[in-house]
């Protein structure tokens, strides 16, 4: 049992508030802990970004306590309500392996070596790698498959999208998709990597788990992945060696040919490949000894066997160019509008492709665009993704794209990647209107937009998650093209997601993207106050609170030049957050009193003067935050009461919840457990009828605190 003042237990206590703050109740209590820190330390004290940093906090906390005694209850409470650890209970599982199989005997066997190897305090690693189309991603799935029994707590698979610097998935949101996996909600995932790091190792100590970390790009994208549990295995794919990195390597090259030739019978069928026994040899020589290419071969069989064929000359395909080879095989099979739709669609890489955006491609109907889309997949040209889309193996997508500048020229295909950004610059618009559609922020529809149905505000956001990717790869696109005001509308259109579903790893390098481009291009502006408020707001979720800063005062300078009052009260708003995230609860409430008075020069008729009451209202809320943080306690009670007037007026149940739990923190913080504990039962209430999951928890742990005897 840890001694509950010592520099261990209040790392442990920091360490758990800071890893909880994904959701709301953590990051109440992280303000909540930075205004007692203050209270122990006699001064201000900075919020932790790092490790480190909350060590020297901790040791602040430590010996204040053993200075103040009389602090330690208050500490002790906020150690008893803090985050806690959440249960990973979910047995996660490895997508299908492919029905055909053969050969791999020996890389099995090294496998299966190294996964039983005794626990010496390494980790238990492999590398298979070998050149695309090789199997590599095939035989690790059809092992893992396998062996499942070796692992009774679960499988665990992540694409880490290594084709390119570009698109290779960072180990935080890798280790975010890990976690997910396990079975924690979004909330319960920390914000940064180094956290997200140590809760997997948390989890993964006392389990047996296969990690199948499929695609991988460098040893640096790995090495956060990496621990050393006994019970856990980590099975790495890659194109290249990877060096760095330290594993088993294991290479995978092509198929001899007695194994191609029982592939590619498995695949075809005993008929077929008698059928076309006069070209059987020339085709399993242009494979090259390449699964892919032999899967792709086999709805070309039938076609070779019922046509009559010259005897064609046998040679063998380079490893690297089989894939290539392949899908030239395949294309000249196709007809007109498809080998058209093949071309434009690989111009870009998409991370999913469907109906609507092939539409969008080549000008032609959703049903012509799925049944085309259906056939490229059964040629294996696409490859089927669970959501019903397709996608583009990478070395199929540069023939396509190759393909493409040939057949078509650069004016054809500049003009269906500027339809297919355009379409997703319109469903993006769409979405973010019907998902949001009272925020100001959100972008206007484009001119002579035509009015879409109606969706449902969770369908909205449905849409803008599930295209996220492709909308990130069209802001992409658009900067390539010098087209900063569709970068911008794309950003601007991503609020709602950020705002309601996070997303933060992901969207982070393109609200850059959009900020940048609105520097570039429109400095001074509204739209690039909006988009550094949104830059401002992800940054500031992933606890990288320096960038978030220099985010914010970006924005209150672009919205105070723009003559944007609106705007320059809410970018200093956001600014005054931020301060309270950071501990900087006398600034905080600066930037507050400014936000009031820029909202005290917008004339009754001015624009947003109608949600002015609601924004003083929230204003009122913050500044008894900040001053419960400086320790002015009475004044912070003032302000919360003034605020919870207007919310239980306007019947709005959450913003009312909310400064019912503020005012209930308040008054704990002045033992005044009586007059708290009827404001956390109307909290509890209130945040019942809205099924606050997060919330509830925070509140029940404060009422406990209310009910439980003083020692």
């Amino acid at each position: 049992m840890l001694d509950p003042i010592s520099l261990a237990a209040a790392t442990a206590v920091l360490g758990a508030v800071g890893a909880g703050m994904a959701n709301e109740a953590g990051k109440r209590a992280w303000e909540s802990a930075g205004g007692l820190v203050r209270r122990i330390a006699g001064r201000e004290v900075s919020a932790p970004t790092t490790s480190r940093e909350a060590e020297a906090v901790a040791r602040l906390v430590s010996e204040g306590l053993r200075r103040e005694p009389g602090l330690s209850p208050a500490w002790d409470a906020l150690a008893r309500q803090m985050p806690r650890f959440a249960v990973a209970s979910a047995r996660p599982q490895l997508p299908p392996a492919p029905r055909f199989f053969t050969d791999r005997k020996a890389a099995m066997k090294l496998l299966g070596e190294e996964a039983s190897r005794a626990a010496d305090g390494r980790p238990r690693i492999a590398l298979l790698h070998g050149p695309e189309g090789m199997g590599t991603s095939t035989l690790a799935l059809h092992w893992g498959s396998r062996e499942a029994n070796r692992f009774p707590h679960g499988q665990l698979y992540v694409d880490l999208r290594g084709q390119s610097a570009d698109s290779a998935l960072d180990a935080t949101a890798a280790l975010s998709r890990l976690l997910g996996q396990l079975g924690l909600a979004a909330e319960d995932i920390p914000p940064t990597a180094e956290e997200r790091s140590e809760y997997f190792r948390r989890i993964a100590s006392d389990r047996r788990l296969l990690v199948v970390l499929d695609h991988a790009y460098s040893a640096a994208q790995i090495r956060p992945l990496i621990t050393s549990a006994t019970g856990l295995f980590t099975l790495v794919v890659a194109r290249h060696p990877l060096p760095g990195l330290d594993a088993l390597r294991i290479p995978v090259g092509p198929l001899a040919d007695k194994d191609a030739r029982r592939l590619l019978t498995e695949i075809a069928g005993r008929p077929a490949i008698t059928a076309a026994r006069a070209t059987l040899e020339p085709v399993i020589a242009r494979c090259g000894g390449s699964p892919y290419a032999l899967r792709a071969a086999a709805p070309r069989l039938s076609a070779l066997s019922s046509h009559h064929h010259p005897r064609q000359e046998v040679f063998a395909v380079p490893e690297n160019e089989a894939l290539q080879t392949a899908a030239e095989d395949t294309y000249r099979l196709l007809d007109p509008d498809a080998a058209r739709l093949y071309r434009l669609l690989g111009l870009r890489p998409w991370p999913f492709i469907g109906p609507a955006a092939a539409a969008w491609a080549a000008q032609i109907s959703e049903d012509d665009a799925a049944r085309i889309l259906a056939t490229l997949a059964e040629l294996q040209l696409l490859e089927g993704t669970d959501d019903g889309r397709y996608r583009y193996r990478p070395a199929v997508r540069r023939h396509a794209e190759q393909t493409a500048a040939r057949v078509d020229g650069i004016a054809a295909c500049a003009s269906a990647v500027a339809r297919m950004t355009e379409g997703y610059r319109h469903t993006a618009l769409h979405a973010a209107h019907h998902a949001l559609p009272e925020s100001w922020r959100v972008p206007p529809l484009p001119e002579g937009s035509a009015h879409s149905a109606h969706i449902e505000r969770g369908q909205a956001l449905g849409i803008l998650a599930a295209e996220a990717g492709n909308i990130v790869q069209a802001m992409h696109t658009a900067a390539e093209f010098g087209d900063h005001h569709t970068v911008m509308d794309l950003g601007r259109a991503l609020w709602p997601l950020q705002l309601k579903a996070g997303h933060h790893d992901e969207l982070l390098p393109v609200l850059r993207l959009a900020a940048d481009s609105a520097a570039t291009s429109c400095p001074g502006t509204r739209t690039a106050g909006a988009l550094n408020v949104q830059l401002a707001h992800t940054l500031t979720e992933l606890r990288r609170f320096d960038e978030a800063e220099a985010a914010a005062l970006a924005a209150t300078a672009a919205e105070r030049e723009a003559g944007h009052a609106r705007g320059h009260a809410s970018a200093t708003e956001l600014l005054g957050l931020l301060r309270l995230r950071q501990w900087r609860f006398d600034e905080a409430y600066d930037c507050f009193e400014e936000a009031g008075q820029i909202y005290d020069t917008i004339a009754p008729d001015g624009e947003g003067a109608p949600d002015l009451p609601r924004a003083r209202a929230l204003l009122e809320r913050h500044r008894g935050r900040a001053l419960r943080g400086m320790g002015r306690r009475p004044e912070a009670q003032q302000r919360l009461e003034s605020a919870l007037q207007f919310f239980r007026d306007s019947q709005e149940a959450y913003n009312t919840a909310r400064v019912l739990t503020d005012l209930a923190e308040t008054l704990l913080d002045q033992q005044d457990r009586a007059a708290a504990l009827p404001h956390i039962d109307e909290a509890i209430n209130k945040l019942g009828q809205e099924q606050a999951s997060y919330p509830l928890v925070y509140l029940r742990a404060l009422r406990e605190q209310c009910l439980t005897p003083r020692s």
